[in-house]
């Protein structure tokens, strides 16, 4: 492979020059787009005074004009290399820059900086796709003004939007334009435009000060009906931002807008945050219960971005997790207060311990502040991001409530309108609590996931009882010395009774600080052995080691209190067995223990208590997280194990689970509240459990269900327990007729492509095939992309690691295609290739076999070969 330049965090240096005022203009057009930019720029007194003024632009740009106060910079006063325009010319402390560049939206496959999606102008310029708009210093302390105007024909684009507040517009008899004004200075990764044919949904808000905020919602007219629950989301996280962060909108108008060509989930540009049509739009119809929370928990996050990302930025792409990290927290914890705060822990951990852990173990790990980089966008990572996140709740649970909310409160206040790094989020921590917080400031540079071993020794002569910590954390890639990290463990200990033990100063539960490789707890005054619940709450992100009975585990699953503690167990009991039965090959039939299908008869007759969580508690381990905690990945073994007990349960309890799916009934019409999204959850787990069971009679319940549901949540758990079926006639009548209802609408085709990817049926590669060829596919549209290739090679993984090696073949072939029209895309779905490492011999040799085969078939982008260098090492 050819080398690729790498990015290092050492080699930071400020900008050599700093931009006031950006004056933009852009006249639109399909495929010759004129960019038009006048920056009022300043020499860095902070700079070495030699530096000369460097520009970044993409090699699609066409460089029209170039002048400074006025003058045509000559050719020879500027030298363009790679993605860098260096001039070469006297420059004042002060002066004006105009650049004219020419631009292509129609051909830009890669979706970044300006492109067409489905005939609307769009951008998305996180991280750096600003320079494939124009020449400028595109890095995000670089931070500035925005005016912006937009000429288009007025009958091809009537709406014309861009950051900020709109100052003027016009129009003639063919074209219109509009002027928009951001006060707020930002780095050009928020700017943002949109231009097209679109439909409004509007709403206001009254802020705690008494402004008035216009919110507006766009979508083609056809969706027109799917924008209520964004605007009801959005309106509640501006509530809760207030009552929470006390943070007020800047803005006069705030604006969403949903696309359905996008790399990613959704972009926090300032005052227009742009959407993938995934995480905005949800009608009851067409959306499923996931998805109604998953629009919730993107509109916030997105909006909480306005000052977790915004008004205080990152000073360079190393400090990603700054906002990402932070702003995770922050819409975690706003979804925990609008659902069930157990459930969404045990949705975030399980999350962060299959696949966030995964990328820890594999060739891509790295710290939550990188050290290096060739292309920023390898690393907008579940380590960066959900990772990122533990960390500030790990703050958050250190310091309390009260202190990391004055911690905010300064960080917000002295950090506003600036550019920062996670030192200065950690300073404002320790500054309000009068902590050192060095040694956990680790956390941000050190890669891997630690090891928690603990080993236990009651005293009962003396009546105490000991806890010995041990904490490691095993080499990564270029870290093999690791050192001790600060990591708070929340306990509690349980007497026979199940009763909690009282700790310090009577509490139920405490926090211990593990700050050395060794930390030594001691309860005094205990009369009995007890049985300890460690890392209640999931209170840092490790590896825990406790040598657990399977009594003890029943135990805490029956008495414990904190939800994920309880969950916990039970999925450490299943592991268990699970873990047995793989070693034999997975296809086991004996008897389940007695005391393990006791335990789940509890739990369906408790059920209905609380049926959100009962249904995480009947749910076995996943085949992701069984294969994350194995040595060597032995995923035929997994699937049967796995299947085979989901089976037995079924069987063993199959009256308990006729008798809960029918209480879970209701005759009402549909509702997103939480409570009713707990029924159906819980409804569903009934019935696939129903479902394992082969009997055509309930193959007549799912068909009922399918048919006579008012919703997709319903309609669509129907429908996937028939296609993971032995009912192969009934599965494939079930699918046309959900094509022939719902062929229309983009988002739910995705979802049934992504239905069939991922059935583990034999013949799973060829109908993969036949999907691509499929009138609802289109392999321009990130969204197919990932519901059909990323589906099968993620999920349907007895297929995709079939040892004839055709899945490694399949996933090979795609990548060399795509990484010519979408890098972005090509370098994520290559992630199953590369933890080659994880599986037996053979399959390591096909899927080395198969990056080779990439490697060799011509010039990479720098994505891709990122992902291929660090995988091949």
């Amino acid at each position: 492979m050819s080398q690729k330049s790498v990015i290092y965090l050492k080699d930071y240096t400020v900008p050599a020059f700093l931009v006031e005022t950006v004056d933009l203009r852009f006249e639109l057009d399909a495929t010759a787009t004129c960019v038009e930019s006048v920056l009022r720029m300043r020499r860095n007194p902070k700079a070495s005074p030699d530096q000369p003024l460097c520009l970044f632009g993409h090699d699609s740009l066409e460089l029209l004009s170039l002048s400074i106060d006025g003058v045509r910079v000559p050719d020879n006063g500027w030298l363009r290399q790679d993605e860098v325009l260096r001039l070469n010319v006297s420059l004042n402390d002060t002066f004006e820059l105009r650049c004219v560049t020419k631009i292509n939206p129609e051909a830009n496959t890669a979706l970044e900086g300006l492109y067409l999606s489905d005939g609307m102008f769009c951008t998305q310029c996180e991280a750096e796709g600003f320079r494939r708009i124009t020449f400028y210093p595109d890095r995000p302390d670089v931070m500035a003004v925005f005016t912006t105007t937009l000429i288009a024909n007025k009958n091809q684009y009537p709406v014309l939007l861009s950051n900020g507040n709109p100052v003027a517009q016009g129009s003639d008899e063919t074209s219109h334009w509009v002027t928009w004004q951001d006060p707020f200075p930002k780095p050009a990764y928020l700017f943002a435009l949109v231009a097209g044919d679109l439909s409004c949904a509007e709403d206001t808000f009254t802020t705690q000060s008494g402004r008035a905020v216009k919110l507006q919602i766009y979508a083609e007219a056809k969706d027109l009906d799917k924008l209520g629950h964004a605007m009801e989301s959005l309106k509640q996280s501006m509530r809760w931002d207030e009552r929470v962060y006390g943070r007020e909108y800047d803005l006069d108008i705030y604006m969403i807008v949903a696309v359905d060509f996008f790399n990613m989930g959704a972009m926090e540009n300032k005052g227009l945050n742009i959407f993938n049509t995934s995480c905005v739009l949800a009608h009851p119809r067409t959306t499923t219960d996931a998805a109604f929370q998953r629009v919730e928990s993107v509109v916030a996050h997105e909006y909480f971005h306005n000052w977790s990302g915004n008004r205080v930025t990152c000073r360079d792409w190393f400090q990603l997790s700054l906002k990402e990290g932070f702003t995770v927290f922050r819409d975690q914890c706003f979804s925990a207060d609008m659902h069930s705060a157990a459930v969404k822990r045990v949705e975030d951990v399980t999350l962060l311990r299959t696949a966030q852990f995964a990328e820890d173990a594999g060739p891509m790990s790295h710290p939550v502040r990188p050290a290096s980089f060739i292309e920023i966008s390898n690393f907008y990572t579940l380590t960066v991001y959900e990772k990122g996140a533990e960390i500030v709740r790990m703050l958050h649970t250190l310091l309390g409530e009260k202190v990391f909310r004055q911690g905010t409160d300064l960080y917000f206040d002295r950090h506003d309108g600036q550019a920062v790094t996670t030192d200065d989020f950690v300073a404002c921590m320790e500054a309000v609590s009068q902590r050192d917080l060095t040694q956990f400031k680790r956390w941000y540079s050190q890669a891997g996931t630690p090891r928690l071993d603990v080993v236990d020794e009651y005293n009962a002569d003396q009546k105490t009882y000991t806890l010995r910590f041990t904490q490691s954390t095993p080499p990564t890639p270029g870290q093999t010395d690791k050192q001790p990290l600060h990591i708070p463990m929340s306990l509690a200990l349980f007497d026979s009774t199940g009763q909690a033990i009282p700790l310090a100063n009577g509490q139920l539960s405490q926090l211990v600080e593990l700050t050395d490789e060794e930390t030594i707890f001691v309860v005094k005054g205990v009369l009995e052995k007890p049985t300890p619940s460690l890392l209640r709450g999931f209170s840092a992100p490790v590896k825990l080691f406790y040598p657990y009975t399977e009594e003890q585990l029943s135990f805490l699953l029956t008495h414990e209190t904190d939800g994920f503690a309880r969950w916990d167990a039970g999925q450490q009991l299943a592991v268990r067995l699970l873990q047995a039965r793989i070693l034999k090959g997975g296809e086991v039939d004996d008897a389940l223990p007695e005391a393990f299908v006791s335990a789940w008869q509890v739990l369906l007759e408790r059920a209905s208590d609380d049926p959100a969580m009962a249904s995480l508690l009947l749910t076995l381990p996943t085949e992701a997280y069984l294969s994350e905690i194995s040595t060597v990945i032995d995923v035929d073994a997994i699937f049967n194990a796995r299947r085979t007990m989901r089976r037995q349960l079924a069987q063993a309890l199959e009256a308990q689970w006729l008798t809960l799916y029918n209480e879970m009934g209701s005759e009402e019409s549909y509702r997103p509240d939480s409570s009713e999204m707990a029924r159906r959850s819980l409804k569903n787990t009934c019935l696939g459990y129903l479902m394992a069971l082969d009997s055509p009679t309930y193959l007549a319940l799912a068909e009922q269900q399918f048919s006579e549901s008012d919703n997709m949540t319903e309609q669509f758990a129907a429908l996937s327990t028939v296609v993971y079926s032995v009912f192969t006639d009934s599965a494939r009548e079930m699918l046309d007729e959900f094509l022939n209802q719902w062929q229309h609408e983009s988002l739910v085709m995705n979802q049934w492509l992504a239905l069939q990817a991922a059935d583990p049926k034999s013949g799973a590669l060829s109908r993969v095939k036949a999907l691509l060829e499929h009138p609802v596919y289109d392999s321009r549209n990130p969204n197919k992309l990932r519901a059909v290739i990323s589906t099968f090679c993620n999920q349907n993984t007895v297929n995709f690691h079939g040892l004839d090696g055709e899945g490694y073949r399949f996933l090979a072939d795609k990548i060399i295609e795509l990484d010519k029209q979408n890098p972005q895309v090509a370098s994520r779905l290559l992630t199953p290739l590369t933890r080659w490492k994880r599986y037996d011999s053979q399959r390591q040799a096909l899927m080395r076999a198969q990056l080779q085969r990439i490697i060799e078939s011509g010039d990479l982008s720098g994505d891709v070969y990122e992902v291929l260098s660090k995988s091949m090492a």
